[in-house]
């Protein structure tokens, strides 16, 4: 008469220091993964902050030429640009900004264009009233701004959005806006305002990408680590003994 054979076997789960030994890896696994994603996070702002040194460095342009309506000024962005003309207090708009609000005042040069200027921060929304005559400004030419939901007081905006300057602003305005620096500002009796949107250093897009790609990973890596050891405490899995 032949042996019973035994419908099921039956299974021993892994031991508690193999299923907490499986997780110890996969956490220094994913650790070793996010500190390589924080390095290729921080090459990407050292990118960022050695282009815009290098633009800061570059000879300035005058926005007339360089940002004209007829010109695409792509190059220019996160460069100094001069001009000459004279603020239109009439156009003046505040941008909430955090606990502050930049202050942008529309210019026209001498040459007839329009160019939107932040002339700095102040922290309620009046301000002081431009120098009146032909003065000569200088500042760092940036693109037009994402747009910022909300519904926000009259005579205050979200962004510097181009395309809604342009529907009740003159024209033919730039293609672009300017921030000043620190001591034209103060001298209009403003904080200076930060130079908000540098344009990315080449490459920058897969700096961002490869960060992201070492946080998926180490994620993966803990997640599947938990996985084995909680089917290994079922008596599944590869680490489970079969008795």
């Amino acid at each position: 008469m032949s042996s019973p054979v035994r419908d099921q076997d039956q299974v021993r789960p892994a031991p508690l220091w193999q299923r907490a030994l499986i997780i110890l890896v996969g956490v220094a696994a994913a650790g070793v993964m996010a500190c390589l994603g924080l390095w290729q996070a921080q090459v990407f702002i050292d990118d960022g902050e050695r282009n815009a040194a290098a633009r800061a460095d570059l000879p300035s342009g005058v926005v007339d030429e360089v940002a004209s309506p007829e010109v695409s000024p792509v190059d220019w962005y996160g460069r100094t640009v001069t001009m000459t003309g004279e603020y239109l207090p009439s156009y003046q708009l505040f941008i909430p900004d955090g606990e502050h609000y930049r202050v942008l005042t529309a210019f026209e040069t001498d040459r007839g264009n329009i160019v939107p200027v932040i002339r700095g921060v102040v922290d309620e929304p009046s301000a002081p009233a431009p120098p009146s005559g032909v003065v000569e400004r200088s500042g760092v030419l940036l693109a037009s701004e994402l747009e910022v939901g909300g519904a926000l007081p009259e005579g205050q905006i979200g962004s510097v959005r181009l395309p809604e300057l342009a529907q009740s602003w003159p024209r033919p305005m730039i293609s672009g806006y300017v921030t000043l620096p620190l001591d034209q500002a103060q001298a209009e009796g403003f904080a200076e305002a930060d130079v908000l949107r540098l344009p990315d250093a080449s490459g920058s897009a897969r700096s961002r990408g490869y960060s992201l790609q070492w946080w998926i990973f180490g994620a993966f890596a803990l997640g599947i680590s938990i996985k084995i050891a909680h089917d290994a405490g079922r008596g599944k899995g590869v680490l489970t003994r079969t008795l």
